[in-house]
């Protein structure tokens, strides 16, 4: 997996306001120089007109979720399916990656009701034995409203990897899922509920909304100040969810479901974050916002895969192709800007000095005059990982 060569020729480089055909050098890890047009190196890899990008940054994925419960009751080994998730978010071309584990839920049968240390033990072997692709974070996503919230929380407290924290309520009739006809379609198919374990569901919730979703709330803003870590609202849907989510510190409003709330946002010096599937798809499975009309509008900051890790270098292009976003800037949502929002400095561009985190993308026209996005090779600080 060690890299062949430290020069990088015959790439359209994308550049933060550009894109140039040039070629790039790497030294130690890091890009040592970008310089536009042919050179005389008779060494490196030769990109043969391909692209090469930034590695990319993922703030928000439920991936290693999937994974780790492949179907509703059907719990995975926790070392294959982290090395599985792993494998696939470096074919997206993923180089820094914030897995994306929920705590707390009602159902006791779901995965998001078990502890996660033997979980964040496998992280800790893997990276430690340099097994993993990409570097990974924790974003912890934290439901309110339920009464294990805190207890689950535990094994996290402390944690080298916890960069990032989210205060979600998934309360039925409200927030995402305010259409209770999605929230059943999303509940019984996904979730494996019957119809009668729905209503049953819906009933109780207003109740533990109720009674702890304040309370807990107040207990992980509090220890996101303490312990410097990031914070972000979930599903903002009115102003007045984002002036609360203002107020408390958050940085990020991901996946406000009104064009509204994420006016309020961007008012409020939050970043907004999309789904790349709401993008690819056009429009969300939710029936809440599209994100290319937050883009239209300049409320688009950064794109998430959310559950689809190869969506982010779909949504790309569908922001590209359909002359909403230029490719350096549509790139910036996936790289640069959710480095930047997670206080990493040191990726996110193709720039001297910064890590070598690297992907090269091949490009496919196709018949009905889309294109698609290959992605063919994948280095992080200066060795393959793909």
């Amino acid at each position: 997996m060690g890299m062949s060569a430290s020069i990088f020729k015959n790439a359209r480089l994308v550049l933060p306001g550009e894109v140039v055909q040039g070629s790039l050098r790497v030294d130690g890890g890091c890009i040592a120089a970008l310089d536009a047009g042919a050179t005389s190196a008779l060494a490196g890899i030769d990109l043969d007109g391909d692209y090469l990008l930034p590695g990319l940054v993922e703030l928000h994925t439920d991936n290693f979720e999937r994974h780790l419960m492949p179907r509703p009751q059907v719990p995975w080994a926790e070392l294959p399916a982290l090395l599985a998730h792993d494998a696939e978010i470096a074919a997206a071309g993923i180089t820094t990656v914030f897995d994306a584990l929920g705590v707390g839920e009602a159902d006791a049968g779901g995965l998001r009701s078990r502890p996660w240390n033997r979980v964040l033990d496998s992280i800790d072997t893997c990276a430690e034995r340099r097994l993993l692709r990409a570097e990974h974070h924790l974003h912890v996503r934290c439901e309110l409203p339920a009464p294990n919230t805190i207890d689950l929380f535990a094994p996290f407290h402390g944690h080298p990897r916890l960069t990032l924290i989210s205060l979600m309520d998934h309360t039925p009739g409200q927030r995402q899922w305010e259409n209770l006809a999605q929230a059943r379609t999303y509940y019984t198919g996904r979730k494996g509920w019957s119809d009668e374990k729905f209503e049953r569901q819906v009933l109780h919730a207003a109740t533990l909304q109720e009674r702890y979703a304040a309370p807990h709330r107040a207990y992980f803003v509090d220890y996101c100040r303490a312990n410097g870590i990031a914070l972000a609202s979930h599903d903002d849907t009115t102003v007045a969810h984002v002036e609360q989510a203002h107020a408390e510190g958050a940085a990020l409003s991901e996946f406000p479901t009104t064009l509204a709330a994420a006016r309020a946002a961007h008012e409020r010096g939050l970043l907004t974050v999309m789904g790349g599937p709401n993008v690819v798809r056009g429009g969300s499975h939710s029936g809440n916002v599209a994100a290319t009309e937050l883009a239209r509008a300049g409320l688009l900051d950064i794109l998430s895969s959310d559950y689809v890790p190869g969506s982010l270098l779909g949504a790309v292009l569908r922001l590209v192709q359909g002359d909403i976003l230029s490719l350096p800037r549509a790139v910036a949502t996936v790289t640069r800007n959710p480095a930047r929002a997670a206080g990493m400095s040191d990726r996110g561009e193709l720039a001297p000095g910064l890590r070598a985190d690297l992907v090269q993308l091949h490009m496919i026209d196709l018949p009905d005059g889309t294109r698609q996005a290959v992605v063919r090779s994948v280095w992080r600080e200066g060795r393959r990982v793909l």
